[in-house]
């Protein structure tokens, strides 16, 4: 495929790419601050776990009401993007004003819900501008968020920065990605086609097996995901605790391992757009997959080990757990029809994100009766599960253009 001879689209990317780090960094906004946050409400582990679990939560009902109302593909995407960006910046800073845990989980529920007008629509609002490197320009989106998602561990690494500065430092990135997308983006030369409200939208994309197919190897690989970057500043503190024979009290060391770790999935994913644009997407996803799958495995044989030896480790499966992400979007921009790309990709994200919730109270219970050693293998399944769903795409694709090639000769 040619390229597109649009050279302000890069300069579009580039917007949108900051607009996605900043707006997606209040993902694990109240996160990095679960301790404090532990402390001021004497919360446990598990109920300090749901503070970034509703997060979840809230995002699967965000987008599956998206879905359902067909909003991805009948609002502008500029507009969805901008209005859910500033409206998540209010419920993630009215969290400081909060009474108490449980008015802070229903706010924490409200920034996932907005978050889902947030990272769905900035993929559509890139392919409208993308048709040769798609992959490599929506790579650039989810690195852009992965990195964006791991800010506020920057921030909490930052000497006597507390609760506050954590918080409200995530809700104003917010309003500037709201404020860039409102004020300087414009549709590519690419639109997807406006539709009418249909009940049965969602219907005819589940009926459409490449999509199905893409979305199977997205589960697992969601699967692994968000339980990996809520739990890995866990178990890493718990890694060097047990290599020195005691607590570890370095807290804000921990933020900045943990920060890099989430943080190299931003060059993980650009680089996974690169390889998926030229040697194929579902050879990328089952590279990734099996490499973090494997790190996965890993993990409980290196703990407590040398911090450069885990960090290292760390490290690569950061890299490798979020660089087949954006292909997967990618695949279903290819294979559904134009007028119902902002749906497709929105059930897609509401599916992946509901199953995530369960992983990620999986982790901690497992760790809580065998120790954190263990405590991540059983992530490993996600991996398997999506290797052999890839697999199957790859099959069913190849199998199409055989038949079409047939058909045009």
């Amino acid at each position: 495929m040619s390229a597109d001879p649009y050279s302000t689209r890069w300069r579009v990317l580039a917007l949108l790419g900051i607009a996605e780090l900043f707006g997606m960094s209040l993902w694990f906004a109240a996160s990095a601050v679960a301790p404090q946050l532990r402390s001021i409400w004497g919360l446990t582990t598990g109920e300090a776990a749901w503070l970034t679990t509703i997060v979840q939560l809230g995002f699967v009902t965000g987008t599956a009401f998206a879905a359902v109302l067909n909003l991805p593909d009948i609002i502008p995407a500029g507009r969805l993007f901008s209005g859910a960006a500033f409206l998540g910046a209010a419920a993630n800073a009215a969290i400081l004003a909060a009474p108490g845990y449980p008015s802070a989980l229903a706010l924490r529920f409200l920034t996932g819900f907005f978050l889902a007008g947030v990272y769905p629509p900035a993929m559509k609002m890139t392919a409208t501008w993308f048709r040769s490197e798609r992959g490599l320009a929506i790579g650039v989106i989810v690195g852009a968020l992965t990195v964006g998602k791991a800010t506020p561990y920057l921030v909490r690494a930052i000497p006597h920065v507390g609760l506050r500065p954590v918080v409200l430092t995530a809700s104003v990135g917010a309003i500037i990605a709201g404020l860039l997308v409102a004020i300087w983006y414009r549709d590519g030369p690419y639109p997807f086609v406006a539709r009418p409200f249909s009940w049965g939208h969602v219907r005819d994309i589940v009926r459409i097996r490449e999509w199905r197919l893409a979305t199977a190897s997205y589960l697992g690989h969601m699967f692994e995901l968000y339980a990996f970057w809520t739990w890995i500043p866990a178990f890493l503190a718990a890694s060097v605790a047990a290599s020195v024979g005691g607590r570890y009290r370095a807290p804000r060391a921990i933020s900045l391992l943990a920060f890099a770790t989430i943080a190299i999935g931003g060059l993980g994913s650009v680089w996974g757009g690169l390889f998926a644009d030229k040697r194929g997407r579902e050879r990328l996803v089952a590279i990734s997959l099996f490499m973090s799958g494997g790190c996965c495995l890993l993990s409980g044989f290196l703990f407590g080990g040398p911090i450069w030896v885990l960090g290292a480790l760390a490290m690569a499966w950061g890299f490798f757990v979020i660089s087949d992400s954006a292909q997967f979007s990618t695949l279903v921009t290819e294979s559904v029809p134009d007028h119902s790309v902002g749906t497709a990709l929105t059930v897609q994200t509401s599916l992946g994100f509901l199953l995530t919730m369960l992983p990620m109270q999986l982790v901690p219970l497992i760790a809580q009766r065998t120790g954190w050693r263990w405590g991540f293998t059983i992530l490993a399944l996600g991996p398997v599960a999506g290797i052999a769903a890839i697999r199957r795409l790859a099959a069913v694709r190849t199998s199409a253009k055989t038949t079409n090639f047939s058909v045009s000769s």
